[in-house]
């Protein structure tokens, strides 16, 4: 037991130093990077287009992921430093979305607004992936401290909890997406993974 909370206590010191947030950052942007690389190195194999929205969408998917699970690995390992790369990790589900939303806007529609107007309601894998994006534009507008207090912290924090809202809501628009090429393999662990976290916090909710 002593070995546990000796570990732990040295695990909260070291995320607590001040070059582990800017490390977070530095590796949250590798994937844009390398996406950027390939890019312009042509090494996105024969068909970049897809390959861009597929990637931006799997990076959007496996950040919301992993910035749902902060909370639960805080309270289970006792470790509340955590707490402190939420926001980050949540901005950059933000930034991979809004990507995501680019390629589509851009390749798949070449950037007419009027087309991807009328386009959105059309398809439903599209409509349901844009009302993602929308919850997650307002998570990310309201994510500063000003806004928490100008909000006040119980309507911020039930605003913050639409997040749970736009998880399944992603899961669907990549289901429907893989559909498309009977490829359901990938869907399966991310909705065993979202399926635990959102247990888990229902779970929570209710020992309360």
């Amino acid at each position: 037991m002593q070995a546990v909370l000796s570990w732990r206590a040295g695990l909260q010191r070291a995320l607590m130093r001040p070059w582990v947030k800017p490390l977070v950052f530095v590796l949250s942007l590798l994937p844009f990077a390398w996406l950027a690389y390939a890019a312009f190195a042509d090494a996105l194999g024969a068909n970049p287009a897809e390959a861009l929205l597929r990637s931006t969408g799997d990076w959007t998917l496996r950040f919301l992921c992993l910035v749902l699970a902060v909370t639960p690995l805080r309270q289970m390992l006792n470790l509340p430093v955590l707490a402190r790369f939420r926001r980050m990790l949540g901005l950059y589900v933000f930034f991979y979305a809004c990507l995501h939303l680019l390629c589509y806007a851009w390749f798949d529609m070449g950037l007419e607004w009027a087309d991807i107007v009328a386009d959105i309601p059309k398809r439903p894998f599209i409509l349901v992936g844009f009302a993602a994006w929308a919850i997650l534009l307002v998570l990310a507008a309201t994510s500063p401290k000003f806004m928490l207090r100008a909000l006040g912290g119980k309507r911020w924090q039930w605003l913050h909890r639409t997040v749970y809202a736009a998880a399944p809501l992603a899961l669907l628009h990549f289901f429907w997406m893989r559909a498309g090429k009977n490829n359901f393999a990938e869907v399966a662990v991310y909705a065993a993974i979202l399926a635990v976290l959102l247990i888990y916090r229902v779970l929570r909710a209710i020992k309360k």
